[in-house]
């Protein structure tokens, strides 16, 4: 009975879909390097990061942009043996790190698989790249398997979380989920190569959503003031309203107006952050979304 993420939703994964949308076998849609993290991850000439996209997730963002897959529908199922040589492959194209996007739900086969890849004298950082949503007891199983991490920080408001991603008790979980992911390798813990890339370290992610901008001064407030510099903020501006969100949301029908992005920014910059990431305007009009079509899976 799967029990790995806070839906607690029970499922025999062998036989059936959790919550997640997924069965128990590993299914990725995409892995290839990708150019679209913060600089420290991706690169300062195009490396990229070497993101394996895996299927299924535990919350239900009504405003998802990789909703083919977070649902469970896009992607191929391999062994866990196959995801070891995609590692490998990943590094002969020339990623920078092994980065696990949404894998809340197959960490389990990510441990025996970095243990594996390690036998064999893998040394890539391993990124863990997700939503926030995750029990603490799960960051402490990976707990010396994980250089990286890469979560998101979404909301403050139990409220706005139940409303747009059905997950009322996302505070609840994000906040001791992320202090362990700080013991374990932020502060003091963090490095840099000698061409500015992370090897070790957390930046936490949240993205400004329409009409959200006191819950959103709420959460960098909270990580600024419990974390300081031991983190990176990364604050993001693309959020990109998909079709048919005006139906029930019409609150989420348009791009974030960039003065109050920068708003945003400057609310951070008055609390003293210092390490952080923050995206130009030209980022709102971007595709951050890749083609979930089995590439290098």
């Amino acid at each position: 009975m799967c029990n790995l993420c806070p839906r607690n939703c029970g499922a025999d994964r062998e036989n059936t879909l959790g919550f997640c949308g997924v069965g128990n076998k590993l299914k990725v849609a995409r892995a290839a390097l990708h150019m679209w993290e913060e600089p420290c991850l991706s690169g300062y000439n195009e490396e990229g990061s070497g993101a394996i996209f895996f299927s299924g997730c535990s919350l239900g963002c009504v405003f998802c942009q990789n909703i083919n897959i977070s649902r469970g529908k896009a992607g191929k199922e391999i062994t866990v043996d196959r995801l070891v040589e995609i590692f490998f492959e990943l590094k002969s194209q020339g990623a920078l790190n092994i980065n696990f996007v949404t894998p809340d739900h197959y960490v389990l086969q990510i441990i025996k698989a970095i243990d594996m890849a390690r036998e064999r004298g893998f040394d890539l950082p391993f990124v863990y790249n997700c939503s926030g949503y995750v029990k603490p007891e799960i960051i402490d199983l990976l707990d010396g398997y994980i250089d990286i991490y890469l979560p998101d920080f979404k909301y403050m408001s139990g409220e706005l979380a139940k409303k747009y991603s059905m997950a009322e008790d996302y505070p609840e979980y994000a906040k001791p989920g992320l202090e362990r992911m700080v013991k374990q390798v932020g502060g003091d813990r963090m490095s840099f190569n000698d061409e500015g890339i992370m090897t070790r370290g957390v930046i936490v992610r949240h993205m400004l959503l329409p009409g959200c901008m006191e819950d959103s001064k709420r959460v960098i407030k909270y990580l600024y003031e419990t974390y300081g510099n031991d983190i990176y903020i990364s604050i993001m501006s693309q959020y990109t309203p998909m079709p048919g969100i005006e139906e029930k949301y019409p609150e989420l029908a348009h791009k974030v107006d960039f003065d109050e992005y920068n708003e945003l920014v400057d609310y951070a910059i008055e609390l003293g952050v210092e390490n952080g990431f923050i995206q130009e305007e030209e980022a709102a009009e971007d595709s951050f979304i890749p083609e979930f079509d089995c590439t290098g899976v």
